[in-house]
């Protein structure tokens, strides 16, 4: 690292991942889930304004990294506050407790290949839904349609077109913060979109499916970390990934890879990793959940977890459960009851069922989260809620699904991606429009080894294969 003043804050708030040194992440998460922090509060928030403050020597940049390390450590040692309301257990027999299941999901009684059709359809209605959203994520909501508007396409019906030079001209007028208009937008939006780029949202589904076949339905968290050192690149991974990455090669393994300072224990890494999951367990909810569970325990703890198992859950229940509420309800009934994801969730279920609208719907979203806020735009909680937005006002249309999904802004793509995931495994790969199947040319690349560029077809020929030798009878 540099040694001198000059460009040390720079290199820091590119490079926060090599310590997760994020007071002000860790003061939001802390007061999530409800920790007593009396005057660690102070501690957090004037370590925040620091690391906010111009370059600071060398020597003050070491002792404000020790401690804020020292203040990451002592949040988890304090205790949850006597009134908080809400009862979130990492472990998964406790989890398992805390639950309040519905009825019953029913049995897959399919055949091989209309099994396949539905993954099939998980996995391209997952890498759509991905590369609809993938231009604009982060983007604030009045970003994307100032964007998505400039070129005829608000609100969205297909992918992200680049502008000509006088939409970017005036889309950037309208919104200079964000420019649709760069060589990496170039090749993620059409005309020249061909294939699925690289992206973490496909990646851990590959992952997912590589877990599986290398160490089999009996898994463990420590086996999952096993594979990500082996199969896939630090860089390649994100926020609560890349801390539970550099905790592994520290020699801290699950769970305490998950808490040791990881401010982004909450963030929505682990709801996107559970498609394979969820794919390999058609009309089996508790088991993809627990296989969520035990892949998401690396790096995540409470609503992160839970967001896991809430996909996996509502993947498998897609097979054989008809209804966007009640397959929605089918996730909840694998995580706890009392816990913010399942009140999150609820509250949307709720103002459905009440005859709100989509616009009501996304506003109370907006009421609840900042999108101005990395905690708020990448918190699992947050996203999950547009998720079940997605799905509940699609209307059953592939392409209202996952445009209602990215509309909204938040964590697009990872958005686009479950809402496509979903419907696809529902409806199967043949139901997907090809308007939206064509730009893609069956062709993924992902930073996984022994799969950086594929078919699709072929990828999901052989993830099928394997769930149908390992599916429970």
């Amino acid at each position: 690292m540099p040694r001198s003043p000059s460009g040390l804050k720079a290199w820091h708030e590119r490079h926060d991942w090599l310590f997760a040194a994020d007071p002000e992440t860790e003061l939001l998460q802390a007061r999530d889930e409800g920790r007593d922090l009396g005057r660690l509060e102070r501690t957090l928030a004037a370590l925040a304004q620091e690391k906010r403050a111009n370059d600071p020597s060398p020597a003050r940049f070491d002792r404000w990294l020790e401690k804020t390390g020292a203040a990451l450590d002592a949040v988890l040692q304090l205790p949850i506050r006597k009134n908080y309301p809400f009862r979130e257990p990492d472990a998964l027999p406790a989890i398992r407790k805390a639950r309040r299941p519905g009825a019953p999901v029913p049995a897959w009684k399919g055949n091989r290949a209309a099994f396949s059709k539905q993954l099939h359809g998980g996995l391209l209605g997952r890498i759509c839904g991905c590369m609809l959203g993938k231009p604009v994520e982060g983007w604030w909501k009045r970003e994307i349609e100032a964007s998505a508007r400039g070129t005829g396409n608000w609100p969205l019906s297909g992918y992200l077109r680049f502008p000509s030079p006088a939409e970017a001209r005036r889309i950037t007028k309208e919104s200079p913060r964000r420019k649709l208009h760069s060589e990496w937008h170039h090749v993620v939006s059409l005309p020249a979109m061909h294939g699925m780029v690289e992206d973490d949202d496909i990646n851990y589904t590959v992952i997912g499916f590589g877990i599986l076949q290398k160490f089999g339905t009996d898994f463990t968290p420590a086996d999952v970390a096993a594979y990500w050192g082996s199969n896939v690149p630090i860089f390649h991974t994100c926020t609560a990934e890349r801390v539970a990455y550099r905790n592994f090669v520290m020699g801290i393994l699950p769970p305490a890879s998950a808490t040791y300072r990881n401010p982004y224990r909450e963030w929505i890494g682990a709801q996107i990793r559970a498609d394979y999951f969820g794919f390999a367990n058609p009309g089996d909810p508790e088991r993809a959940a627990e296989w969520a569970w035990r892949d998401a325990a690396i790096s995540h703890i409470r609503n992160g977890i839970y967001g896991e198992m809430w996909v996996a859950a509502m993947l498998a229940a897609a097979y054989t459960v008809e209804g966007w509420d009640r397959i929605i309800r089918c996730g909840l009934d694998q995580i706890p009851a009392r816990s913010r994801l399942h009140a999150d969730v609820t509250r949307i279920l709720d103002l459905h069922a009440a005859g709100a609208t989509y616009v009501d719907a996304v506003a109370e979203v907006h009421s609840r989260w900042n999108e101005e806020r990395g905690h708020d735009w990448c918190h699992t909680n947050s996203n999950a809620q547009i998720v079940a937005i997605g799905l509940l006002y699609g209307e059953d249309n592939f392409t209202q699904t996952i445009a209602r999904a990215v509309m909204p802004g938040f964590d697009t793509d990872c958005n686009g991606a479950t809402c496509g995931s979903l419907w696809g495994v529902r409806h199967g790969v043949d139901a997907i429009p090809a308007s939206w199947t064509r730009p893609i040319a069956d062709t993924v690349r992902t930073g996984v080894t022994g799969w950086h560029e594929a078919r699709i077809s072929t990828l999901a020929g052989a993830m099928a294969d394997l769930a149908w030798k390992q599916r429970r009878r």
